[in-house]
């Protein structure tokens, strides 16, 4: 329990991370959303590996995951369902009521809905580490109550309907209908940098069939075109994080020309795309075409596994689990060895070298504490959930050697294999940092003309300096047909090439990026 408060209570101060944001209309008859961004930081990867095990029942039950929309394929997939909000790096600033209520939102192109904590949220932590609309404070609120729930990869919220005028920029939508979460449960939204979700897909995917805010910007005459478009600050050294425009595009946000693809199926921002390509030779899998959702609320490139395994093997990528694994053993196999044969209680060891915390019975990671120590005090090596139970593997795995008389040079190679085999829970795959110059270009081939990633592009950075790790911009998911199989173009494509969302005439267009 003391280790629970000085977790909520640290988190607390991970709150006030949030920026305040920037947005303006300008003379050219445009709306910009000046969005800030954090970088992708161990905080998340530990956040979303504490729920792992969620997301990977998700995954694994991908078939019974249907639209909660209007689609009426039986087959269809509910991506929704499936994301993961943790690794977002990208926020912007709106209100909600008379006088406008604040909140920092991701603007997701991958989803329909608008949510934010309710002021009747009383028993989700979360809740009360965000601003809380107050329905009593606004002049403009309209009751509305339906119930509402919301599930995600690493999430979930719940709460009722409610109406009221929202702002984004100098433009004011009127009787918009949103979702009040009174339940955040979980770690993913009580560690979250922002408050709720904008979604900005169609409304064939809209929980409870509400008509998004985009279609109400239209609808009520506020723009001076259907569209709307991204342009995402990848420098690491510019505080700005980029900036979404409502009313069509900034010539100054581009280079070039946009090629532009019809949306097939509307829902998410679906298109048609073809082969994928490492170092300019074909994957094979794409050739014959693939499906495309570009997703502004997804900060990895999600494709079939068999092409990020492709993928990940060209770049040398290894599981991010085995890696965690080998460092224990590498740091501490001898020293448990040591502990066993010193008698030491087995369920104890990896609390008394430093991986666990002890609760009685067994180690219990003490992730979230490290995470905020880290974050606040620049602890390096931070304690992490994949380190503690890597440990207790590798006590049950050398326990086992030991009974049967193994030298210790055999039990640590012995071990090092086993680690070998472990898969990652969530998907993500590990890279050498310095080895970016040897690793090959990955393309993507997008109404006919071919779109490069290079390795500075699609690998991410955790953390700083020698404690720095990198991690592949891919990961795996595989969805069947019809919707599948599926690419989820997220950030990480985005940031390189300016992604403008055409509602007018049913297209999405890609450009580079200025």
């Amino acid at each position: 329990m003391e280790t629970k408060l000085k977790s909520v209570t640290a988190t607390f101060f991970l709150c006030f991370l949030l920026f305040p944001l920037v947005f303006s209309e300008s003379n050219d008859g445009l709306v910009r959303v000046g969005l800030k961004k954090r970088k992708f930081d161990q905080n998340n990867r530990v956040a979303a590996q504490i729920e792992s095990k969620e997301g990977e029942a998700l995954r694994a039950s991908l078939l019974k995951y249907r639209l909660r929309g209007n689609l009426a394929d039986s087959q269809d997939i509910d991506i929704v369902s499936l994301k993961n909000y943790m690794d977002a790096q990208y926020f912007g600033e709106i209100g909600i009521g008379t006088p406008p209520q604040k909140f920092t939102v991701i603007f997701d192109t991958g989803s329909s809905n608008l949510w934010v904590p309710s002021a009747k949220c009383y028993f989700s932590i979360a809740c009360y580490l965000h601003p809380k609309y107050k329905s009593s404070s606004s002049s403009t609120y309209n009751k509305n109550g339906k119930p509402a729930a919301i599930h995600y990869g690493t999430g979930a919220i719940s709460g009722f309907f409610s109406e009221d005028h929202v702002t984004i920029g100098d433009l004011v939508v009127k009787d918009q209908e949103f979702i009040e979460a009174t339940k955040e449960p979980g770690v993913t939204f009580l560690v979250a940098k922002f408050d709720g979700i904008l979604g900005l897909g169609f409304q064939e995917i809209s929980v409870g069939n509400a008509v998004p805010v985009w279609y109400n910007m239209v609808n009520q005459g506020l723009l001076k075109e259907p569209v709307f478009s991204f342009w995402f600050n990848r420098n690491a050294d510019e505080e700005e994080g980029g900036e979404i425009v409502f009313g069509g595009v900034d010539p100054n946000h581009y280079k070039g020309e946009h090629t532009y693809v019809p949306v097939t199926q509307k829902g998410y921002w679906q298109f048609d795309m073809g082969d994928v390509m490492i170092d300019g030779k074909t994957t094979g899998f794409c050739a014959g075409g693939c499906s495309a959702i570009a997703d502004s609320g997804t900060s990895l490139l999600v494709g079939p596994t068999t092409i990020i395994t492709e993928l990940n093997h060209a770049i040398g990528a290894s599981g991010i689990v085995s890696q965690e694994c080998k460092t224990v053993v590498a740091q501490y196999g001898e020293t448990i060895i040591e502990r066993i044969l010193a008698k030491d209680q087995p369920q104890k060891i990896c609390s008394q070298i430093g991986l666990c915390t002890f609760d009685g019975t067994h180690g219990v990671s003490t992730e979230i504490k490290s995470v905020v120590e880290e974050n606040t005090h620049k602890v390096s090596g931070g304690l992490s959930d994949a380190s503690c139970s890597a440990c207790e593997m590798t006590v049950v795995w050398m326990q086992n050697q030991l009974k049967q008389n193994q030298t210790q040079e055999r039990i640590l190679e012995y071990v090092n294999q086993l680690c070998e085999r472990l898969p990652s829970p969530m998907g993500e795959s590990a890279v050498d940092c310095s080895g970016l110059s040897s690793m090959p270009s990955v393309s993507f081939t997008i109404g006919g003309r071919t779109f490069d990633l290079t390795p500075e592009q699609y690998v991410l950075k955790v953390g700083e300096g020698d404690a720095a790790q990198c991690i592949s911009g891919f990961t795996a998911l595989d969805v069947p047909p019809p919707r599948g199989p599926l690419w989820i173009l997220g950030d990480v494509f985005m940031g390189r090439y300016h992604t403008v969302f055409d509602y007018g005439n049913e297209r999405i267009g890609f450009a580079e990026a200025a």
